[in-house]
């Protein structure tokens, strides 16, 4: 398990960008471009390479203001130099909710589950409040990843067995 504090193929521009003239620069790792690792991405491309032999990568990741589970594929990337992987992205608590962003293709990531507003600084009160659980079963070794809501119910389940 990696935990990481922003997610790696999430576009989060930063609060100098313009809309209309694009990202002056990124607070997260993704660069938004597809391409090659640019940025932040060099340093993640270097990690994934030199770990593709370690079985079950998880990475728990958050600051984007929503609940996502993200798989990631080296045949669906610009940088296919890693094995598949997750990332489960959830939080901040008690902060204002904002929609899902756009995926950076530099790792191959796909949304596999996502719950976020329509609407930018959605209130707490909303519903879109989230945290995750992670559990590992004693017998199995299975880790099974849980995104919840501010009440606890269950979002969304995965299960990785052990390898």
């Amino acid at each position: 398990m990696v935990a990481n504090d922003l997610p790696l193929s999430i576009v989060v521009p930063d609060s100098l960008s313009d809309p209309k003239d694009g990202p002056k620069s990124m607070e997260a790792v993704a660069q938004g471009d597809n391409g090659a690792p640019l940025g932040r991405e060099i340093a993640f491309s270097r990690i994934l390479s030199r770990t593709k032999d370690v079985k079950n990568v998880v990475y728990l990741t958050a600051d984007v203001h929503y609940t996502a589970a993200i798989s990631y594929h080296p045949d669906k990337a610009a940088f296919q130099d890693f094995s598949p992987f997750w990332e489960f992205v959830s939080g901040p608590l008690n902060a204002g909710a904002f929609p899902k962003s756009p995926l950076d293709g530099t790792f191959g990531a796909q949304y596999e589950f996502v719950h976020a507003p329509d609407k930018a600084n959605a209130s707490p009160a909303e519903g879109f409040q989230h945290f995750g659980q992670v559990t590992i079963d004693g017998g199995t070794r299975a880790l099974t990843v849980n995104l919840r809501d501010a009440k606890g119910a269950s979002l969304y389940s995965k299960e990785l067995p052990a390898v």
